[in-house]
């Protein structure tokens, strides 16, 4: 959730937050000046073939699209990129993922068996790609039974019942217990959550700073911590200890089980 210096701003996205889910202001705006353009659009092909037919029930106004670059998730889109990038490197025999994009997990299972965990399954027929519906708070598998395990932006929604899980305020800990205990040893999980100050933004997420992170996996070491910070920007393979003020960033975290 971004936070704004200008607590004036901070107090309006919060009244935007508490309305939109009944009626967007935005996208009302949007609508009502994007009709103007969508009307004259349309007039102007139908100027150029006479023929088409447009006012008919396959009329389909999408009026927000029109914009000068196109929206995307920086936090999924480099999260994914880097545990795929790890994953492919490392080649293992099957790869279990909890929770994270059902596309990723798509196209792990072009490069390896691939296992997609969640309380939310999707129906789909790949052929290396298995679906479980499972809840990451008790993972259908064996104590250190995963070679290969990610979980990416999951963590943070875990008891606040936005997705239909259970009310459970201890729910982000009890998670990465979840997965620390079906990590191998000398297995890999891909982690990551977003970071900043400790905050609980109900219901939609958490943010955690990274020492919090870590004394959630303190049974695992840390060999990598890359981020997307507060600007959208990457930054790999860098010190943790400087993003724990940081307000909506996005942390990614490659553990391994030793002990």
């Amino acid at each position: 959730m971004k936070v704004f210096k200008d607590n004036k701003k901070n107090y309006f996205y919060l009244l935007y937050r508490l309305v939109s889910p009944i009626f967007n202001p935005l996208k009302f705006y949007s609508g009502i000046t994007g009709y103007s353009w969508f009307l004259r659009d349309m007039i102007k092909f139908k100027k150029m073939d006479s023929s088409a037919k447009l006012l008919t029930k396959n009329l389909f106004p999408i009026l927000n699209e029109k914009t000068p670059q196109t929206f995307f998730d920086v936090h999924y889109f480099y999260q994914q990129l880097w545990a795929f990038e790890h994953i492919y490197k490392r080649k293992p025999k099957s790869h279990v993922d909890v929770g994270s994009t059902y596309s990723m997990s798509g196209y792990i299972s072009k490069i390896t068996k691939s296992i997609f965990v969640d309380i939310r399954p999707i129906r789909t027929s790949l052929e290396n790609l298995e679906v479980i519906n499972g809840d990451i708070l008790k993972l259908p598998f064996k104590k250190k039974s995963i070679k290969s395990l990610s979980c990416l932006h999951v963590v943070e929604h875990v008891g606040l019942g936005r997705y239909g899980d259970a009310i459970n305020p201890e729910g982000a800990k009890n998670a990465c217990e979840e997965l620390v205990r079906v990590l191998a040893k000398n297995g890999h999980l891909y982690f990551s959550t977003p970071i900043g100050k400790n905050r609980i933004c109900f219901n939609a997420h958490r943010v955690h700073a990274p020492e919090m992170i870590l004394k959630y996996f303190s049974g695992l070491k840390l060999l990598e911590f890359s981020v997307v910070d507060d600007d959208g920007k990457y930054h790999e393979n860098v010190n943790y200890k400087k993003y724990n003020k940081i307000n909506y960033g996005c942390g990614f975290f490659l553990f391994t089980k030793q002990k």
